[in-house]
């Protein structure tokens, strides 16, 4: 063992070609791939293979998913000579014909190569040798040899021989998993060489792998070893490689097929999704399936539609989500690994419940249901129990068996009930029994589901078995059919379609899939097979599809130990032509590769947007439109605005924009005009003048000072107006206005437009023009106001002075608010507008949630930061319809999302003070609960929550109950009657336990204050239950003890704990059946349960052999504590399997797989 050989000891060598020949034998059959995810030491002849990764799974490499569209420039290889290329061994120029060019290429994509390098001069060798490159997988692959002196471990100098991948490219997100042969020649005779094997997935950190000690220096140069012959050597390498990730493989080219990005980890969904696809029959059905008005985000048959189409004829790796999109998945669902018999199960039943009342009804059970009779025979009597049920596949146990034949052998053994396990025939009484499955039918594709996880009560988890288990690529199943069934029409004979390979444990791993698309077409030849391994798709021997992932402990062959087929796909061979018939565009509806094409068209166009949205700037238009209805300050509100937008060139002149805005709003250029909105430092936003003459030619980005999104106003020609122009507007002289109506009446805002105005007009002029607006006599009185700033409404008292002289600091976009001047005015409760404003500036927006709810998006309220409680809860129940005291408010919380504290219907402040802490820039938001009882009842009593138990030992239900502060548990118990349900012959007393860790503490006396009743700790639970008849008067020589279930050891307690009433003296075994009729639990299920008296953690086990033991009192009475003041109570313990539902073998974090959609 030495150390390994790093990039730098590489780069030091140098490639002397006149001393280098390579040979490279004539393209030998493809050989098997490897899962590019593991790496594995294969030894030879008992040498030590170096720079193995000792850490096995690379967690950094594991599921390497690499876009390859996004990765395209940066992972064009540099292994190809653009001037000199390599064939058969020989440099060969540009000069070769396109036949030549065609084959050479080929050549280059191939599996497997043979390449030699001769190093001259081996005994002065001082620095790292490097051969030429060998092309294979479009990746160069280079010999390395160097001479490498003693370590601390070897004190010998060595010949380090490595292989080299792709070690010239920048790249670092390429990889290939590759196994090869290292040989040291030997030159008389070859039968001797010395041989090593290795396997590795090369990447850009590790592109080289081999020995640092391949061979001891001086065994080297000895003569007699026939290693050397005129100071030369020769080095050869065969190596296989799978097909790379990460670089520019041509799948299509290839192969003829293209693959499926990964999202993260969703190879298993990959793997189903190419296996469904070359299922033909079924693909010409997805097509067929009505989806023209379906939702494009939600339709599951239309985003299947999109694979499959683009799976056909796409020539890049085509995306899948879009389709879990439609599953309804979030982004966390693509990035967890499931399984993919679940997702087959899932998918399927979703597809035919969308194909019924379709042209394709049935398709799913025409294909893959076959049928069972399960049955119960009786031996002595003529009674027969039976079921026919259908099945979409087969799930077939391995564990022990050899192949899929010994599996279904399995599957239709024969159980026998006799014993205690008769079978109860009814009438008939318990009868001795056959129980069995038999197959009626198969169906035209099986899907077999090898059960490679099972369970292990040892480790109590889920464990993957990686045994041995053969299946064959014709199997035949017409022996376990039922013979006294109909025979089916033609033979169960079935072809290997497709192997679902697994790598890795019950934890997590990659699925690849192989695939004989074409069936049975080349089988003999063993040239049909595909690997489909997420975005990458290669030729495949049936080696590596059939032969290399039955599992088990083959040393020879070069897979991991943890890889092996997890699902089989059979295509019954008299049903071949009908599944695998051909599809062609000719299948698929017009409608949807109109709709698909669109959806391309589409997604490219904005694609190049996204290129060129560096080159345009967005500008955002308002009109009049918007500003009528807005209720706020200035004219409309920038946040809700429904704008007009454009995306319009940053180069873009003012008056080409212009030219654009009159072709989309259809007015001509005269009848319009451009005002900027700009912010003033008052925080208001007003328009103000554009001055065509100084910014015409100038560009847009220019004119809006880089601001993006730019926001204008359009001012437009009113069609009432009669004019054919907007009229002139002098910058020096003129102002513009804006004015607004205010109805005290109804607390409500008009917006009345604007108005061109001379500087040195006087308000008094403006007035018969608004009187006009508002549809008021003209010579009715007016109120009139500037609003300057949110919540600065200024009074405008002298009416006959100039504009210039009246507003503060008169500026385009002023707004002028009238009213009606009314004596009556201040009967209203905002009786002026300056009032109105006043209380705009203190309304805020509050979002009530429902604190029972918590994805309960809420209502919005419109409220005044000054209302108090009462003003605050008439609101919100006006808007629930509900009455204000039967409502109870929370604040939320401070450092994240949900309720608070509860607010006291008492509360003297207002709504700013209970939204003080809400956090900036984010929605201002309370909590709310419906109640029963009024609040101010409520804040009198406690709330208090506790578990109801039914005579039968259910938990029922969780209880909320609301006895009074100062109360006791007396009063607790008649709070619960009128919650519960008592049971018809009970006593119609309660009683309440305390119950920690699943064990009862205590019995609480009913005088107890419910003060110092504690619910604090996640173990603590209070629990509520009808006392037992029986055990409502004890006498002096009966006691109620607790008991309690446990596994094994007395901390594992579980499942509901009860109190049992014992008598001095009476036997144990009377005892014992109580407990088993309280229980309910079955003879059989009671034989394993073992007792025991448990104090302080002590166990004492009670004999189940001495019948004569009798209950002693003394032993469960409270112990004390040495050194505390408490006593501990002992507890009857029941010793038994804790049969709540384990957790699956998924990780903890993992969902179930739903489609919900």
């Amino acid at each position: 063992m030495t150390a390994k050989v790093t990039r730098a000891d590489a780069d030091i060598g140098q490639i002397v070609r006149k001393q280098a020949k390579v040979t490279v034998p004539p393209k030998s059959p493809q050989s098997p791939g490897r899962d590019r995810h593991k790496a594995v030491t294969i030894n030879n002849s008992n040498n030590t293979m170096n720079h193995v990764n000792d850490h096995g799974e690379r967690d950094k490499l594991q599921d390497v998913e690499m876009d390859i569209d996004q990765k395209k420039e940066e992972n064009k290889e540099g292994g190809d000579d653009a001037n000199m290329m390599q064939m058969n061994g020989d440099i060969q120029g540009n000069g070769a014909t396109n036949q030549e060019d065609a084959e050479m290429e080929e050549d280059e994509c191939r599996s497997e190569a043979t390449f030699r390098y001769t190093v001259e001069n081996i005994s002065k060798l001082k620095e790292t040798a490097l051969s030429p490159p060998c092309m294979v997988r479009n990746l160069p692959w280079k010999i390395m040899c160097q001479p490498r002196p003693g370590s601390e471990r070897h004190n010998q100098k060595t010949m380090g021989f490595f292989l080299q991948c792709n070690a010239e490219s920048d790249s670092v997100s390429w990889s290939c998993n590759a196994s090869a042969t290292l040989k040291l020649i030997h030159q008389t005779n070859e039968a001797e060489s010395h041989t090593k094997k290795i396997q590795h997935l090369f990447y850009s950190k590790e592109n080289d792998w081999g020995y640092s000690n391949f061979i001891v220096w001086n065994e080297l140069l000895d003569s007699n070893r026939g290693f050397v012959a005129d100071d030369k050597i020769i080095l050869e390498v065969h190596v296989k490689a799978d097909a790379p990730h990460g670089v520019s493989w041509d799948s299509k080219k290839h192969t003829g097929f293209v693959g499926l990005k990964n999202q993260g980890a969703t190879c298993y969904m990959n793997s189903l999704l190419q296996t469904l696809f070359f299922t033909n029959k079924l693909r010409k059905a997805v097509y067929l399936m009505p989806t023209e008005s379906d939702d494009s985000d939600k339709s599951v048959p239309l985003a299947l539609q999109r694979v499959f189409y683009e799976l056909q004829f796409s020539d890049k790796p085509v995306g899948t989500k879009k389709l879990t999109k439609s599953f309804g998945w979030e982004t966390l669902d693509t990035f967890m690994q499931h399984d993919v018999q679940e997702l087959c199960r899932v998918l399927l039943e979703n597809m035919e419940s969308k194909m019924k009342a379709t042209v394709v009804e049935n398709t799913i059970p025409r294909l893959f249901e076959g049928k069972t009779l399960s049955y119960i025979r009786c031996k002595h009597i003529d009674y027969c129990s039976s079921k026919e049920e259908a099945f979409y596949d087969i799930q077939l146990n391995l564990k022990g068996k050899k192949n899929v034949y010994e599996s279904f052998q399995d599957y239709i053994k024969v159980e026998s009930l006799d014993g205690e396990n008769k079978y109860d025939a009814g009438e008939h009484g318990l009868q001795e029994a056959e129980k069995g499955v038999s197959f009626l039918s198969f169906p035209p594709v099986l899907h077999l589901h090898l059960l490679r996880f099972m369970y292990d009560p040892m480790a109590d988890a889920y464990v993957k078995i990686n045994d041995r288990f053969e299946f064959p690529e014709r199997l035949n199943l017409d022996k376990f059919l039922n013979p006294k069934e109909k025979k089916e029409k033609t033979p169960a004979s079935y072809i290997l379609h497709a192997v679902l390979v697994h790598s890795g444990d019950n934890h997590g791993g990659h699925y690849v899939v192989y695939i004989a698309p074409r069936g049975d077409s080349k089988v003999k030849t063993g040239q049909n097979w595909c690997k489909f391994d997420d975005d990458v798709v290669s030729r495949c021997t049936k080696q590596e599809a059939v032969d290399n992932n039955f599992g088990g402990h083959d040393e020879e062959v070069a897979v991991k130990h943890c890889t092996n087929a997890y699902m089989l796909v059979y295509i019954r061979e008299s049903c071949l032509n009908d599944v695998l018939c051909e599809v062609t565009e000719a299948d698929i509806p017009q409608t949807l590769i109109e709709r698909l094409a669109e959806e391309r068209r589409l997604e490219a166009q904005k694609r190049k947007e996204r290129t060129e949205a560096h080159l345009y700037m967005t500008i955002q238009v308002v009109s009049n439109d918007n500003f009528y209805g807005h209720q706020g300050n200035d004219l409309f509100d920038p946040d809700r605005v429904n704008y007009r937008t454009f995306k319009v060139k940053k180069s873009c002149s003012i008056s080409e924009f212009l030219d654009i805005i009159a072709e989309n709003m259809k007015y001509p250029l005269q009848q319009m005009r451009v005002w900027p909105i700009q912010s003033r430092q008052n925080q208001t936003v007003r328009p103000t003048f554009l001055d065509l003459d100084t910014y015409g030619h100038k560009t847009v980005q220019e004119t809006a000072d880089s601001e993006s999104p730019w926001t204008v106003w359009v001012e437009t020609l009113s069609p009432e107006s009669g004019l054919q122009e907007l009229p002139v507007f002098d910058k020096d002289n003129d102002v513009l206005i804006f004015v607004k109506l205010y109805d005290p009446k109804t607390a409500s805002i008009s917006f009345c437009g604007h108005m061109y105005v001379p500087i040195s007009a006087k308000v008094s002029e403006l007035m018969p023009d608004l009187c006009r607006r508002a549809g008021f006599p003209i010579n009715t009185p007016l109120t009139l106001f500037e609003e300057v700033k949110p919540n600065m409404v200024e009074l405008i008292d002298d009416v006959n002075l100039p504009l210039e002289k009246t507003l503060e600091e008169l500026m385009d976009g002023d707004i002028i608010v009238f009213q009606r001047d009314d004596p009556e005015v201040h009967q209203y409760e905002l009786p002026t507008a300056k009032d109105y404003f006043k209380d705009l500036y203190y309304r805020v927006e509050v979002i009530f949630c429902d604190k029972l709810n918590p994805s309960d998006p809420g209502f919005s309220l419109d409220l005044s930061m000054r209302m108090n409680y009462d003003q605050m809860a008439n609101a919100v129940a006006q808007y629930l319809h509900t009455d204000p005291y039967l409502l109870q408010f929370f604040k939320p919380q401070s450092y994240r999302e949900g309720p608070g504290n509860a607010i006291r219907c008492t509360f003297e402040g207002n709504l700013k003070d209970l939204l003080l802490y809400s956090k900036p820039k984010q929605p201002r938001k309370l909590y709310y609960q419906q109640l029963n009882i009024r609040i101010n009842e409520l804040e009198n009593k406690k709330q208090f929550k506790c578990t109801w138990v039914n005579s039968k030992l259910k938990e029922e239900k969780e209880l909320v109950l609301y006895p009074n502060k100062n109360g006791r548990v007396s009063d607790l118990l008649e709070e619960a009657k009128k919650q519960v349900t008592l049971s018809e012959d009970g006593s119609g007393k309660l009683r309440l336990l305390e119950v920690i860790s699943y064990k009862i503490y205590s019995i609480q006396r009913e005088e107890t204050l419910l003060d110092l009743l504690s619910s604090q700790g996640s173990t603590k639970s209070y629990r509520i239950e009808e006392i037992p008849l029986d055990e409502v008067n004890l006498s002096s020589n009966e006691t109620l003890i607790p008991v309690a279930h446990f596994q094994k050891e007395v901390f594992s307690t579980f499942g509901v704990p009860f109190l049992l009433k014992i008598k001095q003296n009476e036997p144990f075994s009377a005892v014992k059946e109580r407990v088993q009729k309280k229980l309910d639990i079955p003879d059989k299920e009671f034989e394993k349960y073992k007792f025991a008296v448990v104090v302080m953690g002590r166990v004492e086990h009670i004999s189940d052999e001495d019948q004569n033991i009798r209950v002693d009192l003394d032993i469960f009475k409270p112990h004390a504590i040495q050194g505390a003041n408490m006593q501990a109570r002992p507890w009857l313990g029941l010793d038994h399997v804790n049969k709540t539902p384990k957790r699956t073998r998924y990780n903890y974090l993992e969902k179930a797989i739903k489609i919900h959609n």
